[in-house]
């Protein structure tokens, strides 16, 4: 089975970032799960995927974007739709292409902690790996919650 190993960097906090494999059929709620976890905040947070922010300086404008809401629309709650994409049917194959494509997460709307997604590289599954896989820690993550 390919992989996927992403170098996903802490914005606005220097050099912070943790480099992560996973398979290419890990959902993006998987792979959020894991770059969260990788940076050892809660996972209890609404979150999204977005490509850019089209130059208006708003993530919420971008063309390609996927967030939790769309899957609690789905799952019958009442909340505004947003246009996005599923985090739990999308695939991280499906979004990332090639070496060098990149995504911004953000993740808790409210304290808008951002995280630049960069797919480095393609690899093959490891059978004595557990996945997801941080492969390396640069800098400490803040904390969660001051």
């Amino acid at each position: 089975m390919t992989t996927l190993v992403f170098e996903v960097r802490l914005l606005g906090h220097g050099n912070v970032s943790r480099t992560i494999e996973v398979p290419e059929a890990f959902s993006l709620y998987r792979l959020a799960e894991a770059v969260i976890g990788a940076f050892g905040f809660d996972f209890e947070h609404a979150f999204g995927f977005f490509d850019s922010d089209q130059g208006t300086g708003h993530i919420f404008a971008a063309e390609r974007k996927y967030d939790l809401f769309t899957d609690m629309i789905e799952q019958g709650q009442d909340i505004e739709p947003t246009g996005a994409g599923s985090v739990k049917k999308t695939m991280v194959s499906e979004v990332w292409q090639k070496p060098g494509n990149r995504m911004v997460m953000l993740f808790d709307y409210g304290d808008d902690w951002r995280f630049n997604v960069l797919l480095k590289a393609w690899g093959a599954e490891d059978k004595k790996r557990k996945y997801p896989a941080v492969l390396k820690k640069t800098g400490r993550a803040p904390k969660q919650y001051a």
